[in-house]
């Protein structure tokens, strides 16, 4: 039972101009805010893409300067962070445009942070509290997503790894929110099927962790059912037969996936993270594994929350029981594997996965605690 008698603080992002061909006013945005010398912030794949190409095209027609950074790791580490910074610096540059999917956006939020934050970049650390630090200016900050799935364009953190232990750090701040979202689907039609498979999943994974999170936020519940709604009417479309529409509908959803997670995750993602972290292992595609087995683990004593996302799937009225093998299925109509073994994991992980499970910061906000033990026999069922 909610304790109304309680007092809650709700927040909700940021300006978003959305809509097929919406990169086209990107120019006169940056020229309106009365900036020149954009840093531009992506990832090597997409900078080699020719929707960038023209991105760059039309800012330079405009005689914005444009300097492009691409230093990033497939899972982001401090360094990449620190070397963008001094580009930022070096070329004076008076503004940051993240271009891309999660992993580019990531750094380029770090890369604003750092830029007049002169700490360890880990002492902002929020497990730590360090969000206390983040008082000085931020450069204007800009996001295009090209992908749909971590919905990072909407977000306020970054989550960046250490360079040698991998461990996950996050970066937050209130300031590091984007000023302006550009989330323009056109920009998301040449994906490959693994990748919008992959990205959709991490954004279902998203909004149905969300929904299941322990912390009381009633807007972000409506939210994340509606973005599971969303989900299941276009993901299968968008990643064998995409068109403008199916691709709209996940590209709202991965930004409803990421307003309603600032209730919080849980467990799926505890599983997820160290795959990424240990093996490399692509985030939407360890979420999209671990995901059926992580909500049959939270279905007992939570029946009423999973008929009510069952019936955001289309699986109709109670029909909450269902949605593990809703999940394998969807898996499969996909072309994404099924078990951990299938993405390289080994028996001889499962000790270390487990403990770097226990050690993730998502599992606290699960609907029910999660031990080591429990991990343990989930990589286990799950391999």
């Amino acid at each position: 039972m909610i304790d109304f008698a309680k007092r809650y603080t709700y927040n909700f992002p940021t300006s978003v101009r959305f809509g097929a061909g919406v990169i086209d006013e990107l120019p006169e945005y940056i020229l309106a805010a009365g900036l020149q010398k954009p840093l531009i912030v992506t990832d090597p794949l997409v900078a080699g893409l020719d929707f960038f190409k023209k991105i760059l095209q039309s800012l330079e027609q405009k005689g914005i300067s444009t300097v492009v950074f691409t230093e990033m790791h497939k899972n982001p580490v401090k360094s990449d962070v620190l070397k963008g910074g001094e580009a930022y610096l070096a070329a004076e540059r008076d503004s940051i445009v993240g271009i891309g999917g999660g992993v580019a956006l990531d750094v380029a939020r770090a890369i604003a942070l750092r830029v007049h934050h002169n700490r360890d970049l880990f002492d902002y650390d929020d497990l730590i509290g360090g969000d206390k630090y983040v008082t000085g200016p931020v450069p204007h900050f800009v996001t295009v997503p090209t992908t749909s799935g971590t919905g990072s364009e909407v977000g306020r953190s970054a989550i960046i790894s250490e360079d040698e232990s991998k461990q996950k750090r996050i970066l937050f701040s209130p300031l590091l929110m984007a000023k302006k979202v550009f989330a323009d689907p056109m920009l998301t039609m040449d994906l490959p099927p693994f990748v919008t498979a992959a990205t959709g999943m991490d954004a279902l994974t998203h909004n149905m962790e969300a929904y299941l999170a322990k912390n009381y936020h009633p807007m972000c519940d409506g939210i994340a059912l509606e973005g599971m709604k969303l989900i299941a009417q276009a993901i299968e479309k968008a990643t064998h037969q995409p068109d403008v529409a199916s691709r709209s509908m996940m590209m709202l959803a991965s930004m409803m996936g990421a307003v309603a997670f600032q209730k919080g995750l849980g467990i799926v993602h505890s599983l997820a993270h160290p795959l990424s972290s240990l093996l490399d292992t692509h985030h939407g595609l360890a979420n999209a594994v671990n995901l059926p087995y992580g909500m049959e683990f939270n279905y007992d004593g939570f029946e009423d929350k999973f008929n009510h996302m069952a019936y955001a799937l289309g699986l109709g009225a109670d029909r909450g029981i269902d949605i593990p093998y809703y999940l394998f299925k969807l898996n499969e109509s996909l072309g994404l594997p099924k078990k951990l073994s299938e993405i390289g994991v080994k028996e001889v992980h499962v000790e270390k996965l487990a403990e770097l499970a226990e050690a993730d910061f998502c599992h606290p906000n699960n609907p029910k605690p999660v031990k080591r033990a429990d991990f343990r026999n989930l990589y286990q069922k799950a391999l």
